[in-house]
């Protein structure tokens, strides 16, 4: 596989379709169902640092995470790499998280607070507060960072951006 990864390298993602055949010649030799799944590549601009993270379990890869980040240290992004890994967040920030989810987690959560019996009149703030919580889960900017809960990622990042990140798992 390290030639799909020199390829991904020289060519971008989408030279993945190249190899189609040596993949389908592994799956028969190795008698395993063996698949290429979310490809990702990132070109930093000038002066951003990247930084990767990959968490082996049984020896193997099983989460691996890229980070680019603008005007911090190389550190900072690895530390950012680990806490991505651990805390598995979807969105970089608000902006990202598509807005029928955010319908749609507004509107579970409003079931919640109807079954729960609380007064019509604090439905909307108590709704408003649950949402804070998941974006909270689901934003990485917003999550309390692994090494001091007490922080979040953006207050971590002092003047630092993070500009993007990308993770993926074995088997998704």
């Amino acid at each position: 596989m390290q030639d799909l990864a020199e390829l991904v390298v020289a060519k971008g993602t989408d030279a993945v379709a190249e190899l189609a055949d040596e993949i389908d010649t592994l799956k028969i030799n190795k008698k395993e169902n063996i698949e290429v799944g979310t490809v990702v590549r990132f070109e930093a601009a000038d002066g951003n640092i990247l930084d990767s993270y990959l968490h082996l379990q049984d020896g193997r890869g099983v989460n691996a995470v890229l980070v680019e980040l603008q005007g911090g240290t190389k550190e900072m992004a690895h530390d950012l790499a680990v806490h991505i890994a651990f805390a598995k967040p979807s969105y970089l920030n608000r902006d990202e998280v598509p807005a029928d989810d955010v319908d749609r987690e507004r509107q579970a959560l409003l079931d919640i607070t109807k079954a729960e019996g609380k007064p019509e009149q604090a439905w909307p703030k108590i709704v408003e507060g649950r949402l804070n919580a998941w974006y909270k889960d689901q934003v990485l900017l917003e999550q309390g960072y692994v090494k001091d809960d007490k922080k979040t990622i953006t207050e971590i990042l002092g003047g630092a951006t993070l500009v993007r990140f990308a993770q993926v798992f074995i088997g998704a």
